[in-house]
């Protein structure tokens, strides 16, 4: 059976929920996640990470380690994690233990471990990984990359807040983002496995009972600058770090959605085969890998990508990326490289629907981005069918891809 999509009624509000029964395998999957409540939402910069890191260490009742022991002693997987735009509780375990785990999942949402010295504990983890960001280049070069593309919007900020942001951050912060946040008008439940309908629909319902009303917030749309510009930030390395990226103007909801993959796929998100990878590393040497990617989202679309490369060589890496881009956009691809990507991706896309989780995460990408379910698979068909000239004048709509930011971090 394939997932299907619904709406269950609770205290007057309407919460999606998407379903997949599979008997495969004696294991049953389930997500509770909020829209509109990632960390694009932060009152203060980290916030919403933090909150979920603090929800990883159980309940007050049972401290860190009592809840951990629970979750363990019975196979249970219960992980929170926050997005830019979404906050998920995902539980798993094994059929016989779902109902015990759907109780622990309760036992998390009506006593979470708000005690300081939790807090204190998941501030002092986070303040440990920004300090060794301190030396990742990458990390620093990928940052300053989205503040120029995205300046004086949420984007510019590091998701994991900053050292003053984050010590900041009080037991009050999270209360009221937990309440105003994680609630019905905002929840979407996704569940699968090896369970029924019925079933899944009385679980489901007992758990959004114990949700309070959120009034509904909405992201707002950021767009990327339209400006050809280059930010160097001088290290000690004997590396260029390099991220670039431009705008897109491509909506999350677009019936050319499919053009956008086999583009992306062909100009640098395909490995070795991609313009990108064939012409930096193979045929000039300048870098080990270089890719990029078409990023498309609710919130926010932007065309980005990364190199490593000499610090003697950056300027002709940066150079031969901007005439790749250019060149993409006013000769298009050939027909060969249509046909590999036709048949990579046609090939490939099975593959990653195999699991039950894997459909399920399709299913829920398909809704979030106002798109019926089964849309993945009526893409593959216009894949299947796209002719080059349709490709190379979606292509060449899109120069916007040629206005590019770089980032360098480097000597």
């Amino acid at each position: 059976m394939g997932a299907t999509l619904e709406s269950i009624e609770i205290k007057n509000s309407k919460i999606p929920f998407i379903f997949e029964e599979d008997r495969n395998l004696p294991i049953i999957s389930m997500q509770l996640i909020f829209k509109n409540s990632g960390s694009l939402t932060d009152s203060k910069n980290g916030l919403t990470k933090l909150t979920a890191k603090l929800l990883n260490e159980g309940t007050k009742t049972d401290g860190s380690v009592g809840f951990a022991t629970k979750l363990e002693n019975r196979a249970i997987n219960l992980s929170i994690h926050a997005g830019y735009e979404t906050f998920v509780l995902e539980l798993n375990s094994l059929q016989a233990q779902f109902d015990y785990a759907v109780e622990l999942l309760k036992e998390l949402l009506n006593d979470p471990n708000y005690t300081e010295a939790t807090l204190n504990k998941v501030k002092t983890q986070t303040l440990g990984e920004l300090k060794r960001k301190e030396s990742d280049f990458d990390y620093i070069s990928m940052l300053k990359m989205k503040e120029m593309l995205f300046p004086n919007t949420p984007l510019a900020k590091p998701s994991l807040g900053t050292v003053k942001s984050v010590k900041s951050i009080t037991l009050d912060d999270i209360k009221r983002h937990v309440l105003t946040h994680l609630g019905l008008e905002n929840a979407i439940v996704v569940m699968g496995g090896d369970i029924n309908r019925t079933k899944a629909l009385k679980i489901t319902k007992s758990i959004l009972d114990t949700l309070p009303h959120v009034k509904p917030q909405k992201i707002p749309t950021m767009k990327p600058i339209a400006k050809e510009q280059i930010k160097i930030t001088k290290v000690n390395t004997k590396q260029a770090y390099i991220y670039f990226g431009s705008p897109l103007k491509i909506s999350f909801d677009s019936q050319k959605l499919y053009l956008s993959k086999v583009a992306s796929f062909i100009l640098g998100s395909s490995g070795f085969g991609s313009r990108l990878m064939e012409e930096i590393r193979v045929k000039k040497g300048l870098a080990y890998s270089a890719y990029s990617r078409f990023n498309i989202n609710k919130s926010h679309s932007y065309f980005w990508g990364y190199l490593q490369t000499k610090v003697a060589t950056q300027n002709e890496a940066i150079n031969s990326v901007k005439e790749i881009v250019e060149k993409f956009i006013n000769k298009g691809v050939t027909q060969e490289e249509l046909k590999s990507a036709k048949q990579f991706l046609l090939g490939s896309e099975p593959l990653r629907n195999e699991t039950l989780s894997q459909r399920l995460n399709r299913a829920f990408q398909e809704y979030y981005h106002n798109r019926p379910l089964g849309a993945t698979l009526k893409d593959l068909e216009r894949i299947k069918n796209l002719k080059l000239d349709e490709l190379n004048n979606f292509i060449l709509e899109h120069n916007e891809i040629s206005k590019l930011s770089f980032s360098a971090v480097t000597k």
